[in-house]
């Protein structure tokens, strides 16, 4: 057995786009190099969205690309007791509430906090940050929301969970390689300290989804045993609170490596809400996957 796992953990809630190809075959030519296992990992939590059809699309697009992983694939839905345990774990420890306000609620209080002059803070995907119930909520309205069993997200408790940090969290992160021809170095990392207030109280689970995506990916990259997680740069700050959750769990911390972004001609980040074409249309209107890799940086099809 490898002693380095990288997985590929895609979400099944739309068709996956060149920016995920890159993705999977630059974890695919690491696992190569390093003598790794690549698992696949399914991270289908919104069972309303990712729909069947979705699921086996995104199984033919890899079968496709030619990534070689280790079987079975690990799908996040028949795991969801795990996210609740980790999530009562957090609970016990007083670092999960319940939040009751509505984004329409929170969009009035910062609009009256930007009027008398106060910019409010938001979180490094530009969301604000959640001003807690009681900035809006009256004691009598929160008793009434609780008995009507009114929605709710889970929200971790910011300040209590700073105030467990015995000292600064960090992530090691893989160094980026000097030229687009070479792969990053295992053996090459950097130190990056951690943010985690950056991201105010998250959101663990909602009343109608058992988990979120921060609280299930750190689950299960330790329950899988993930040494290397590999992923876009959009996710680079996220790993301040991978880290915290981490910590608070004590749960191991895989090395990161966080990947340039394939983007459009005009600069944008491919999406799949933006309607960027899917590989499926793309394959359908005759791509092919040798001209799919010459597309892709040198360093990947130099090691495939």
């Amino acid at each position: 057995m490898s002693q380095f796992l990288l997985r590929f953990a895609p979400s099944p809630n739309g068709l996956l786009h060149k920016g995920h190809a890159y993705s999977a075959l630059l974890n695919a030519a690491l696992a190569k190099k390093y003598n790794a296992d690549l698992l696949i990992r399914m991270e289908d939590i919104d069972t309303i969205r990712c729909t069947q059809e979705l699921k086996q699309q995104t199984l033919q697009d890899l079968k496709w690309l030619q990534i070689p992983y280790k079987q079975p694939v690990l799908w996040q839905s028949s795991r969801f007791h795990a996210y609740k345990n980790a999530l009562n774990y957090l609970a016990k420890m007083g670092l999960v509430y319940k939040a009751y306000l509505t984004r329409k609620q929170i969009t009035q209080f910062i609009k009256s906090q930007e009027e008398q002059g106060i910019s409010w803070p938001s979180d490094p995907d530009g969301a604000p940050l959640y001003p807690g119930d009681d900035a809006i909520l009256s004691k009598s309205q929160l008793q009434k929301l609780s008995d009507e069993k009114a929605p709710y997200a889970l929200r971790l408790n910011m300040r209590r969970a700073r105030q467990m940090l015995n000292s600064p969290l960090y992530w090691q992160e893989l160094t980026p390689p000097k030229t687009s021809v070479d792969l990053p170095a295992f053996e090459q990392v950097d130190t990056i300290k951690t943010d985690p207030s950056a991201w105010g109280d998250m959101v663990l689970a909602r009343k109608d989804t058992p988990t979120s995506y921060h609280l299930s990916v750190v689950v299960d990259d330790a329950a899988q045993g993930i040494t290397h997680v590999v992923r876009g740069q959009d996710l680079y700050h996220a790993t301040s609170i991978h880290r915290l959750l981490q910590h608070l769990l004590h749960l191991p911390a895989p090395i990161y490596h966080h990947h340039p972004l394939i983007k459009t001609s005009a600069g944008e980040k491919l999406s799949k809400s933006a309607g960027h074409k899917s590989l499926k249309e793309l394959r359908e209107q005759g791509l092919t996957r040798q001209e799919l890799l010459q597309s892709m940086p040198s360093a990947i099809t130099n090691n495939l």
